[in-house]
């Protein structure tokens, strides 16, 4: 049976997802784990992996559209089957997808199309009572594995509402908080504060107040959790009972105050959200004198940005900053986030790896002196290496070279993309059949490609089929730094500045100029040996360019 994939709830504040690239497209056979799209989300732009198999039988939103979270993304189901209901009905949202399926997998999959896809909610033979929702540890992150319970933000038997904050959920790489979609009473609660679980396992039981839950509670943990957190509840459900009491305690206590007091537990411990205290640090703001107007009185973010030092007065013990905030958003262009996704692209599927070398420039600045002398003859420093560069990858083909799934090319040719800065970002226009041309043919191609590019007057095919690119960045007094491949390319030069500095030379310290250099390299195509080799070639050439004339 078809299943609708709804644009996923990437980031703990995603509320819209922009579609980068599409990995698959229809027709194509879908397994479990592939990845479907990249998605852009509010904080970066991320892989979206199927949970279901099939085959792609709908796109319905196409490359760089955006669309809300929970809104229709794809429909995976068996070959030639017919979906013109869910199209038809619009398939845009979870009722849609789960019209003809049990309600228990209804409702399981709208509790997770904000988190994370989810193949199964439960174990396909447990049956749910009427209108219970099992809640499962979300995926937050896109590299999340499994989460830990940093606190516990209701009890069993609180009433729940769509939106109100369940827990804070510690991922990979932040603490977040995790609210709830779902409507109800919370029945049970598979992991106490402090413990960790995979993405997809028991979190909690949502349902109608005095449902029975605790079959549903051991079935699934005995199929999808460790043995362990059956027994979980009955030990520490008290104790997470009385810490959240307490925290209800609180609101009574501060409405009788005389001036506004942070909500804290019988331990001291302050309620707040991660990102209240993360701001309230920058800020240097005692929590201790916010009021919290979070759920129970816990501090949240606006509170932060809301709070006036001067209400604190000498209590505060600290300096606190009375300057205003002030940003500008500016719209990304589309050579924005085409730089955005390619680099991350690169950046996450070549295993990089770094040689830094650095050169002798005397021979190189003498060199450049003489040629120039020569009339309506001028060169750049940067023309020496690119040129050099071109002479070293004829004889180190796999420096030159591509790779694919199935093999990698060497090309016979040498491309090489110089990285040029804009306004709006970075382009690379391509100097074509570079170790076939002189010295002065490759600095006039340069400048009129960058003349180009600072126009916006570059052509696609001006652009198009580097196979080695040099980045330089010397011109801004950078004396080392590395670049990301520009792909298909396996390797990427990093160009800095001459720099005048002592030097050991036939044992004598003396004045001399060097130029750091870095090689970034894709694994898949590079080993260390053939990159070393490489720079051994390159230095040869750079540190007696006359050889390049031979």
């Amino acid at each position: 049976m078809a299943e609708i994939i709804n644009m996923p709830r990437l980031s703990d504040t995603m509320e819209e997802g922009t579609v980068a690239t599409w990995l698959k497209k229809v027709g194509d056979k879908i397994s479990e784990g592939d990845i479907l799209a990249e998605i852009e989300t509010d904080k970066a732009t991320m892989e979206f992996e199927s949970f279901h198999e099939g085959t792609l039988l709908h796109i319905g939103v196409q490359e760089g559209e955006t669309t809300k979270v929970d809104e229709l993304l794809a429909i995976i189901g068996e070959e030639g089957e017919d979906i013109s209901g869910l199209l038809n009905g619009g398939g845009n949202a979870p009722k849609e997808a789960t019209a003809s399926k049990p309600k228990e997998e209804a409702s399981d999959k709208k509790e997770t199309a904000e988190a994370s896809p989810a193949k199964e909610e439960t174990p396909a033979k447990t049956e749910l009572p009427e209108g219970v929702i099992v809640v499962t540890m979300p995926r937050l992150s896109d590299t999340m594995e499994e989460g830990t319970v940093a606190t516990w933000l209701k009890k069993v038997g609180d009433k729940v509402s769509e939106g109100d904050i369940l827990a804070e959920i510690e991922t990979d790489k932040a603490t977040m908080e995790f609210e709830s979609f779902q409507a109800g009473t919370l029945l049970h609660i598979g992991l106490q504060e402090g413990e960790s679980a995979k993405v997809d396992s028991l979190l909690a039981i949502i349902g109608p107040a005095g449902t029975d839950v605790s079959g549903v509670a051991a079935n699934f943990s005995a199929s999808a959790a460790p043995a362990k957190k059956e027994e979980a509840p009955k030990q520490e459900a008290p104790k997470a009972s009385a810490k959240v009491e307490t925290k209800a305690e609180a609101p009574k206590a501060e409405a009788k105050a005389a001036k506004p007091v942070a909500k804290t537990s019988t331990n001291g411990r302050l309620f707040a959200s991660p990102l209240a205290k993360k701001i309230a640090e920058e800020k240097g703001i005692n929590l201790s004198q916010v009021q919290g107007s979070g759920e129970n009185g816990r501090i949240v973010k606006t509170d932060i940005e809301n709070f006036v030092p001067a209400a604190a007065g000498a209590s505060v013990g600290k300096f606190v900053p009375a300057g205003q905030e002030d940003f500008e958003d500016v719209t990304n262009s589309q050579m924005r986030k085409a730089i955005a996704k390619a680099l991350t692209n690169s950046k996450f599927t070549a295993p990089h790896y770094y040689l830094s070398v650095e050169f002798d420039m005397e021979n190189a600045i003498a060199f450049r002196t003489q040629f120039n002398s020569i009339p309506d003859t001028k060169i750049s420093y940067n023309d020496i290496v690119v040129k050099a560069c071109a002479l070293a990858l004829k004889q180190h083909p796999q420096v030159n070279s591509q790779w694919f799934a199935d093999k990698m090319r060497l090309n016979n040719h040498v491309h090489i993309g110089v990285a040029v800065a804009v306004p709006d970002g970075l382009v690379v226009p391509v100097v074509k059949f570079a170790n076939e041309q002189s010295l002065p043919q490759i600095g006039a191609a340069v400048r009129e490609l960058a003349g180009k590019a600072k126009n916006k007057k570059l052509t696609p095919a001006e652009m198009e089929g580097s196979t080695f690119t040099v980045s330089n960045l010397g011109m801004f007094g950078i004396d080392t730094f590395t670049s990301i491949i520009n792909q298909p390319n396996s390797a990427i030069l990093s160009v800095g500045n001459i720099v005048e500095k002592p030097v050991v030379k036939n044992g004598q310290i003396v004045v001399g100029n060097t130029m750091k250099l870095s090689l970034a390299c894709d694994h898949r195509t590079v080993d260390g040996a053939t990159g070393a080799q490489f720079l051994q070639t390159l230095k040869g050439y750079i540190e007696n360019p006359v050889t390049m004339l031979v």
